[in-house]
């Protein structure tokens, strides 16, 4: 009796560790398959982010009989249209401010400033120049230039995917959220379509948020930097208001170009493009942030830095782009189901569009 009882509980712990095995195996290879997948994954994440960023307006179309096929075909062609116009304004100067900086005329008056120059000015212009120095060749640039237009493409495809996709879940979400929650016991269903809601709404808000401080600090320091004289200042003052879509580093990188870029003309500009960057810095943090953005994503700036190292250590430096929306995606599902919140209470800042706006 005893040996039958022993061999029973050999066959069941046999049995736990078999399972045991086989579950952890899963994970590892579901892990693995993940890892593989990564930019297939971004690529979709970014489209869901776009698709909630401007879903509340086809709505509001729809609302207004305007079919929803036609809203989103509205929406890109508008998109289509203001990068088309951006770019016959920003794209010849900035072409212009390139050539004059790899032109002879220009490095000469680099290596002029630098010559004429001390201390840490002198340091800064002395690293430019050794880097305009190491330029390749006119020959050697038809092989990088090759793997470019590579590239190019190769991104050209992912652009079309995630816009393709980002149109498809548009019109899939509701019957996806529906599909999911059916998963789960009928007293869930509520709560699980107003997480999926809510994080929809935080993650729209952000984004159309980051546009509008991307355009405002992109003018503002470009008209800025255009009146106190800073070399190239289109191109500098573009670049910091796209790099505001990476948090905490991207204005810190944007600041420091600015002021490296002023110390080529004299210490003055250097000094006037620091306190551009730094007012423009602090109306963006105590006005603009607040009345634009507000608690679109409800995380912290301590949260927002801790994600935005987190990220880019786990990962790689693009994947910094998502850490504010994984974060947010994150502290909404914790907030649901650890400290028991519910979602349908919590408010969004409306960021042009309400999440009401949002509703069928």
């Amino acid at each position: 009796m005893d040996g039958a009882g022993e061999s029973t509980t050999m066959k069941e712990t046999a049995r736990k560790a078999a399972v045991a095995t086989l579950v952890a195996g899963s994970i590892i290879v579901v892990a693995l398959a993940l890892w593989k997948m990564r930019l297939v994954l971004a690529l979709l994440f970014s489209a869901f982010i776009i698709a909630a960023a401007i879903r509340p307006s086809i709505e509001w179309l729809a609302r207004h009989r305007i079919p929803r096929g036609v809203g989103l075909a509205l929406h890109y062609l508008v998109l289509l249209g203001l990068i088309a116009l951006a770019l016959s304004f920003v794209v010849p100067s900035a072409l212009h401010q390139v050539n004059r900086a790899l032109s002879p005329s220009g490095k000469a008056e680099i290596a002029h400033a630098t010559r004429s120059s001390s201390g840490l000015k002198h340091q800064i212009l002395a690293a430019l120049q050794k880097r305009l120095k190491h330029l390749p060749s006119g020959s050697r640039l038809v092989k990088p230039l090759a793997q470019a237009g590579i590239t190019a493409f190769e991104v050209l495809i992912g652009i079309f995917f995630t816009f393709a996709s980002a149109a498809y879940w548009i019109f899939e979400r509701d019957k996806t959220i529906d599909l999911v929650a059916s998963l789960f016991p009928r007293p869930k269903r509520k709560r699980i379509r107003d997480t999926w809601d809510l994080i929809d709404a935080r993650l729209g808000a952000f984004v159309r948020g980051e546009l509008l401080l991307i355009f405002l600090v992109a003018t503002v320091l470009s008209l800025a930097f255009w009146r106190i004289g800073e070399p190239y200042w289109l191109l500098v003052g573009t670049f910091a208001g796209l790099v505001e879509i990476v948090p905490v580093i991207g204005p810190l990188t944007a600041g420091a170009l600015a002021v490296a870029v002023g110390f080529t003309a004299s210490i003055h500009v250097a000094v006037a493009a620091a306190i551009c960057v730094l007012i423009v810095r602090v109306l963006e943090d105590y006005f603009l942030i607040p009345k634009v953005l507000g608690d679109a994503v409800g995380l912290s700036p301590l949260l927002v830095l801790v994600s935005v190292t987190t990220v880019g250590i786990l990962f790689s430096g693009w994947a910094v782009l998502f850490a504010v929306p994984i974060a947010a995606v994150a502290v909404t599902i914790f907030d649901v189901i650890v400290r028991d919140r519910d979602p349908a209470d919590e408010d969004v800042p409306a960021v042009i569009f309400s999440g009401g706006d949002a509703g069928t």
